[in-house]
């Protein structure tokens, strides 16, 4: 099974290595904006607006690489001390039992909203910005599904590797 958790690895890599030029593009724009601004006296709302697409792309679409690397924010403060089968089981008791419900919930609560975006292929969020609210909504589920997916590598990881102590 651990093929399975390689190809989903595989996929939140994949997504990261393109993800992480947003930030640059995001960089990019936002300077342009403010020199445009201030020197030139032009505005854009969907140049504004562009950095919110791509801020929003960038973290939502890098969550499952950030919990591919452990990286995400941990609260238990016990977890340092505990040993690995400790922490073994704080991990698929914290997958099992929150995240992969969590992102469940999120994805069925959203999804009417995403879903009717799509089919109104809802305009920008204001006056002059981007007529694509319909992609930054979509978001949330690619979101929840990366997530899911990478918490399902782990734990055929988990589930994989025998407890040492």
């Amino acid at each position: 099974m651990n093929w399975l958790a390689d190809i989903l690895d595989g996929t939140n890599r994949a997504i990261a290595m393109v993800v992480r030029w947003l930030v640059l593009a995001m960089i990019v724009i936002q300077f342009a904006i403010v020199i445009g601004r201030y020197v030139f006296g032009v505005n854009s709302i969907a140049a504004q607006e562009s950095v919110l697409y791509l801020h929003g792309a960038f973290f939502m679409l890098g969550a499952g690489y950030t919990l591919l690397v452990d990286k995400h924010v941990r609260v238990d403060i016990f977890y340092a001390k505990l040993s690995d089968a400790g922490r073994r089981r704080i991990d698929i008791f914290g997958h099992l039992f929150f995240l992969l419900p969590s992102m469940t919930a999120l994805l069925y609560w959203s999804w009417p909203s995403v879903r009717n975006s799509w089919k109104i292929l809802e305009g920008p969020i204001s006056v002059g910005g981007i007529e694509a609210v319909f992609l930054l909504k979509s978001l949330i589920p690619a979101f929840c599904i990366l997530v899911m997916l990478q918490s399902l590598a782990i734990l055929i990881r988990l589930f994989s590797r025998r407890p040492t102590a």
